[in-house]
C-alpha cells in the first residue's frame, strides 16, 4: 500500500493518491473522515497490474483517520503518519497528516 501527497501552490488543498495492490479484490474503496466513511464516495479504480489507485484532493493543515474497505472487510495502511483507537469501532484507524 502507498500514500502519496502532492501539495498546491495555488491553493490549500493536497492531492492524496492512495494505492492498494489487491489482485484478488473486486472492490477497493479509501473511507474516512474526509468522505464521512461513505465508501459510495471513494472508490478506487482497479488497474491492469492488479493495484486500485484514486486521488482525492484535500485541505491542509488537517489530519483525516482513514481505512480501506477491500470487499467489505476493513483494513489499515501500514504507511500511514500514525494510527490512533477509535472507541466506536474498537479498533485503530490509520491516520493521513495532510
Amino acid at each position: 500500500m502507498a500514500i502519496k501527497k502532492q501539495y498546491l501552490k495555488s491553493k490549500p488543498v493536497c492531492k492524496v493518491t492512495f494505492s492498494v495492490p489487491a489482485e484478488e479484490a473486486k472492490t477497493v474503496a479509501v473511507v474516512g473522515d474526509f468522505n464521512k466513511w461513505n465508501p459510495k464516495k471513494s472508490t478506487l479504480k482497479k488497474l491492469k497490474n492488479g493495484t486500485f489507485k484514486g486521488t482525492f484532493d484535500l485541505p491542509v493543515e488537517n489530519s483525516y483517520e482513514f481505512r480501506y474497505l477491500i470487499d467489505g472487510n476493513y483494513t489499515n495502511d501500514s504507511e500511514a503518519d500514525r494510527f490512533q483507537w477509535n472507541d466506536y469501532a474498537g479498533t485503530e484507524n490509520a491516520v493521513l497528516e495532510v
